[in-house]
């Protein structure tokens, strides 16, 4: 099965991403596919993989800039997200 899920920490409390974060990892557990459009840094920092699309929204968005492990984009100076990752701030703008 493929979960889609876009935002799913949109109006969470920090704690509660936690809980959020133990879910997904239990339906990758069961064999799913789980796909995630995020922007909070807990949760991108706990994926298997990143594809990080940009450089910015809109017209000038769309391209892959930057994929691998989020310890690999902390490293990748094509990532835009990487101070993000490092520890600078939680939400990607």
């Amino acid at each position: 099965m493929l979960y889609v899920l876009d935002e799913p920490s949109v109006g969470l409390h920090p704690t509660n991403v936690q809980g959020l974060r133990k879910t997904i990892a239990a339906l990758v557990a069961n064999g799913n596919t789980v796909v995630v459009v995020e922007h909070e840094r807990d949760l991108i920092r706990s994926a298997d993989w990143v594809i990080e699309l940009g450089p910015a929204a809109g017209d000038n968005g769309g391209r892959v800039i930057a994929e691998g492990t989020p310890g690999d984009l902390e490293s990748d100076s094509r990532s835009v997200i990487r101070a993000i990752l490092g520890g600078e701030g939680r939400r990607v703008a």
